[in-house]
């Protein structure tokens, strides 16, 4: 039972990490919309990529707000919500799997 401890507290580390990553691709979304970034730049083309699938779905449901954006502030709440609690829960979990 003491692996499954283990296995848990790695998949924690990792959600986290996979969290933390998708959260800084967001806030660098939200920067690049304040300028005008060259479209066909590799790097803001992957940055779109990553982050579009995360801000469109919100976009569809959030009100227009006169052209302000608001997906990647609700993102980085969920993001930080998920951080906060599900990546604290498995690492409780995985204490007492350990103990």
């Amino acid at each position: 039972m003491i692996y499954v401890g283990y296995f848990v507290q790695a998949l924690a580390g990792l959600i986290d990490m996979a969290l933390t990553l998708v959260m800084f691709v967001v806030i660098a979304r939200a920067v690049l919309s304040w300028v005008s970034p060259d479209p066909y730049n590799p790097i803001v083309r992957i940055i779109n990529q990553i982050s579009e699938p995360i801000l469109f779905p919100i976009r569809r449901r959030v009100p227009y707000m006169g052209g302000i954006d608001l997906s990647p502030i609700i993102a980085l709440m969920v993001i930080f919500f998920l951080q906060t609690f599900l990546v604290q829960s498995l690492q409780h979990w995985a204490a007492k799997l350990m103990s």
